[in-house]
């Protein structure tokens, strides 16, 4: 192997990124809820990071990256990280160790479930969360990083996903949709968001870590890294603004939960398309994000549907659109690695991006269902109505995130 230490540093600094992504949607998520329910939803991502590197350690890893069985899932040759040695290349990019890339793929690995924990907040028992992240990563996550990513049948289709608008934004956000119709309505009404600075702090993280996510998936130090890192940027900030207009013209005040909103759902809209599109379509899917997925939402609050903290309207159909657009917009002139989109005449494309997100829609909504039923089995999914007005916090975990007067809650 011969080593680039500037690649090889570079993506270092990326899964170090990616992995403060996770405290960062931790604060987001944290500040959105009540002041009864803060701890219960934080835990949520912490805990991935711990139980998920477990598992991608484990066997989690192989069933990704190792072998391929039937263009779904890969084999267990390289559980407990067998052959990842000092000398082992990155299969994308031999002049990075195979070590770095394990790295990096796990903090993508860690952020994905706890995406999902936003919908069903409030209402799911910790122990049904933890068969819940075990599972589905096991059943949605690792089936579709093969696929797309580790030498599946959606790669071999030719379908394109920068840095995960299927693997990661679109399962994570019809997961959610399922939990939601699962799970049924909290009980106790939620006088949430009880912190929106939190939920800044949470935006402002996440912003920051999305720059490894996305220029980091390039794998080297090139003018795509840099194309990757510009359209991030600049799809969030047209999303923001979009969002924080329209906000405007229907509230008629200037939301900031609205803006820092419009921002995440810009974020992830870019992501699979961010390394193959020019920065003026950059702006196109930042705007066209903005509006989508705030009526998104519309639409979800008007069929009562309680997704708590938006995960379906904002990362399920922002993952959605975003791979939709990329198979329009997608250009060999900002990658020549690429392909050209429907507007470059390749509608073979734009058909294979529609048919693999209507594919991962379809799986992960199901297999979400499925499993949510079968944990019941095993133990209570539902927290009951005394226990959540309670407050998870207290009930669940025996913890606070404030001390206070009571009578002030």
């Amino acid at each position: 192997m011969h080593l680039d230490t500037g690649n090889t540093g570079f993506m270092i600094l990326c899964s170090s990124l990616v992995m403060l992504m996770t405290p960062g949607l931790a604060f987001f998520y944290g500040g959105l809820v009540g002041r009864k329910n803060v701890l219960s939803i934080m835990i949520q991502s912490f805990v991935s990071m711990g139980w998920t590197t477990v598992i991608w350690y484990l066997f989690g890893y192989s069933l990704c990256f190792s072998g391929d069985v039937g263009g779904i899932i890969g084999n267990l040759d390289m559980s407990f990280l067998k052959g990842v040695d000092l000398m082992a290349p990155s299969p994308i990019n031999p002049t990075i160790p195979l070590i770095v890339f394990v790295a990096y793929q796990m903090m993508f690995a860690i952020i994905t479930p706890a995406l999902i924990s936003g919908a069903f907040t409030n209402r799911v028992t910790f122990k049904a969360y933890m068969f819940f992240l075990t599972f589905w990563l096991i059943l949605v996550y690792f089936p579709f990083v093969h696929m797309v990513w580790g030498g599946g049948i959606l790669q071999k289709w030719g379908v394109l996903d920068f840095a995960g608008g299927i693997v990661v934004h679109n399962i994570a956000g019809m997961a959610a949709l399922a939990s939601v119709l699962y799970v049924g309505k909290r009980k106790s009404v939620d006088r949430g968001p009880h912190s929106i600075p939190l939920v800044a702090l949470g935006t402002g993280l996440l912003w920051f870590g999305w720059y490894g996510f996305n220029a980091g998936s390039e794998f080297r130090v090139d003018s795509v890294t840099a194309v990757a890192f510009l359209n991030t940027d600049v799809a969030a900030s047209f999303a923001a603004v979009t969002w924080l207009l329209m906000d405007w013209m229907n509230s008629k005040k200037p939301k900031f939960l609205g803006l820092l909103t419009g921002a995440v759902a810009g974020l992830a809209t870019i992501t699979p398309a961010a390394g193959y599109v020019s920065p003026t379509t950059a702006v196109i899917i930042g705007v066209i994000a903005g509006i989508v997925c705030y009526y998104a939402i519309t639409l979800k609050n008007k069929l009562k549907l309680d997704d708590a903290l938006d995960v379906w309207g904002v990362h399920g159909v922002g993952g959605l659109i975003g791979v939709i657009l990329l198979g329009v917009f997608a250009s060999t002139a900002f990658n020549p690695a690429g392909t050209d989109g429907l507007i470059g005449g390749n509608v073979r494309f734009f058909l294979i991006q529609g048919a693999a997100v209507i594919i991962s829609s379809i799986w992960a909504f199901s297999f979400t269902y499925g499993m949510l039923w079968l944990i019941d089995k095993i133990t209570p999914v539902k927290v009951e109505k005394a226990e959540q007005q309670r407050g998870l916090d207290e009930f669940l975990h025996g913890e606070q995130a404030y001390i206070e007067d009571e009578n002030i809650l």
